[in-house]
């Protein structure tokens, strides 16, 4: 699809160039004879992309003007890469980031050495871009295609004839009558053809109906009434019969264990294996890391964002680029005073309140940025970011540092050497609909790659089908391990949720489980009956960790149910020393984009870590943040 990629100077230095195809002419010289050298050498071009067509080819550009160093994009002409200008806007800001101090000191030597042999001595070697560059052109390409497929490709507004507006206008009107006729007429037309169908089959169905061993005659029919039962009497009251249960019964069926290869087959369809975790050289299978929303090329390779080492203002506005945008006006040179950097943290303050951080961390963020950056002379936006990279971590590490134990396989393998071969039992809680038994499935597959033994607490005797649930989870991870190291126990609904805790966890000791993982019925954090069930439930069975299960579409409000739910444990519990929760699981992580401020307003409220990240429906959809990360996504 792309014929030729070229970076050159504006001097005609050719610092990078890749071909892909043998080419007719040579395209890249042909724009600079016909568009640039009559330019001016491109001094006054702006760094948007450009187009240009020269026999077969379509050619591209883009220049980074601090640099005077122009970005040549040559295709075939017929066809249609909508990708294209931010192809080269992605190859820029990733060639500038990278090699931004060679270009200037092959400037600075071009300049002193007169173009001579100083100049090709000291020529620096660009030929390392060439795995990046196909990184970035992966990454664009898979980005636009997901565009494509959300129906918002480059922002492209809608016609006016597809909006609501235009139907209220006369001629929208006169359309809307004209579609609403001609469907009328099809409609009509359909039924005249069904019936006269109708009608043509009609004599010939009583015509074969009539004949003798045609199996339709009146014999046959009254043959049929005499075998049709009495209607059955409908059995009122709470009384049902076993029959009736074991029919009704969708979750239960033969042993996962023993499952056949279709079913098998069915499970491994639940499980991403893009998606899957790594094992340590300890032989610990650990969780991905929560992978990033910009783009995806290779492995680990990140998609640049427009302010990352892009110094032309491509989206031409100063909100568009992101936080380090605020920090553009700052003037090369010039030594950052507090007065001088109050505007950029009042900004820096208001674009974090957008991310949903709470006011109180937003504060704490721009305070530990600021007072690093006072003092220091502006070398570039680079040497900026750098510095707004550096001193956001501190601060955020500061926050995010847990004040308990994140190894729970650890945890584990303590409590089963030194607790006298207990389980390490783990309560799922959390307010309707989150997906608590869905993440809890995650950590019992999660659980089954590190060998342990598992048992399914069925706790939640409330809401309809969530035994049956848990069932099916059961028995697709039992068909995924080809064992039986998870196991479900159940009592049905309308039982004590905390003696059925009680007698699971006796179960698990008895029968040697490593692990019990109790499901909570859900329940709304101002719900005190409920709240009350559940500080009996922890009260009585004392689980190992309490996990918070919560939403992250929901921004800060989930941060209202996590310190409910904390403070009803302690209301609650009846204890001298009450129990809280002691981590928090953020599911639906996949749909909030950059939004990550309430994950850091649930860690910075109650000092507890979040452990995992629900990202999708698969047992291999659970991660795991990092600091690195959370930064990223707080920077567009």
């Amino acid at each position: 699809m792309l014929d030729q990629f070229t970076i050159a100077t504006k001097g005609g230095v050719v610092l990078w160039d890749k071909k892909y195809t043998e080419m007719a002419g040579t395209p890249a010289n042909t724009l600079i004879q016909t568009e640039l050298i009559p330019a001016g050498g491109g001094e006054q071009q702006q760094t948007r992309a450009r187009r240009y067509t020269t026999g077969p080819y379509a050619v591209q550009w883009t220049f980074a003007n601090e640099l005077n160093v122009i970005f040549v994009a040559v295709y075939q002409k017929i066809l249609q890469l909508p990708y294209m200008d931010e192809l080269l806007r992605a190859v820029k800001r990733h060639f500038v980031r990278r090699f931004e101090d060679e270009i200037r000191a092959l400037g600075a030597t071009t300049t002193e050495a007169g173009g001579g042999a100083a100049m090709v001595a000291a020529f620096p070697d660009f030929g390392a871009f060439d795995e990046e560059f196909e990184n970035v052109w992966r990454a664009v390409e898979e980005r636009d295609r997901r565009e494509r497929a959300a129906g918002r490709v480059g922002g492209t507004p809608r016609r006016f004839e597809d909006t609501r507006k235009f139907q209220t206008t006369a001629r929208g009107a006169m359309a809307e009558m004209a579609e609403l006729a001609e469907a009328k007429d099809v409609a009509f037309s359909d039924a005249a053809k069904d019936t006269a169908s109708g009608r043509r089959q009609a004599p010939r169905m009583r015509a074969w109906s009539g004949r003798k061993g045609g199996g339709g005659g009146d014999a046959a029919g009254k043959k049929a009434k005499a075998k049709k039962g009495a209607k059955e009497n409908r059995v009122w009251g709470d009384r049902v019969t076993k029959e009736t249960m074991a029919a009704l019964d969708y979750g239960r069926s033969s042993d996962a264990a023993d499952s056949g290869p279709d079913e098998r087959a069915a499970a491994a369809a639940l499980v991403d294996e893009r998606a899957k975790g790594t094992r340590t050289a300890d032989g610990v299978y650990e969780v991905a890391d929560v992978a990033e929303r910009a783009g995806e090329g290779a492995a680990g390779f990140v998609l640049l964002d427009d302010e990352e080492g892009d110094d032309g203002g491509d989206r031409g506005s100063e909100s568009s680029s992101g936080l380090l945008g605020m920090f553009r006006s700052l003037t090369r040179g010039r030594v950052l005073t507090a007065e001088v950097l109050a505007e950029p943290m009042a900004r820096m303050r208001e674009h974090l309140a957008n991310k949903n951080v709470a006011a109180e961390i937003a504060d704490q963020i721009c305070q530990t940025v600021a007072k690093g950056m006072v003092g220091v002379r502006v070398g570039g936006l680079h040497s900026i970011r750098a510095l707004v990279e550096q001193h956001m971590e501190v601060a955020l590490t500061r926050i995010l540092t847990p004040v308990s134990s994140t190894d729970i396989i650890r945890d584990i393998d303590h409590t089963r050497t030194h607790g006298a071969r207990r389980p390490y039992t783990m309560a799922f809680v959390g307010v309707n609909g989150v997906g608590k038994s869905t993440n809890l499935s995650k950590v019992c597959y999660w659980l089954l790659q590190n060998n342990k033994r598992v048992l399914v607490a069925a706790c939640d005797t409330f809401r309809s089908g969530a035994v049956e649930q848990l069932r099916v989870h059961v028995r697709n991870l039992r068909a995924l391990a080809g064992s039986d190291n998870v196991e479900i126990f159940e009592r049905g609904y309308g039982k004590d949720s905390a003696a059925i805790a009680k007698d699971a966890i006796a179960f698990a000791a008895a029968s040697d489980f490593d692990v019990v993982l109790i499901d909570t019925a859900g329940r709304m954090q101002d719900n005190e009956p409920l709240m009350r069930a559940l500080a009996k439930l922890v009260s009585v069975n004392a689980p190992d960790k309490i996990l918070f299960v919560g939403e992250a579409l929901v921004g800060n409000e989930a941060v209202d149910q996590l310190l409910k739910f904390n403070q009803a444990l302690r209301d609650f519990s009846g204890q001298a020393n009450p129990r809280h929760i002691d981590a928090i699981i953020l599911t639906k992580f996949d749909t909030i984009d950059d939004r990550v401020g309430a994950a850091l307003s649930m860690t910075y409220t109650t000092g507890q870590p979040i452990v995992f990240v629900g990202t999708g429906q698969t047992y291999t959809d659970l991660r795991k943040m990092n600091v690195a990360q959370v930064i990223r996504a707080l920077l567009r």
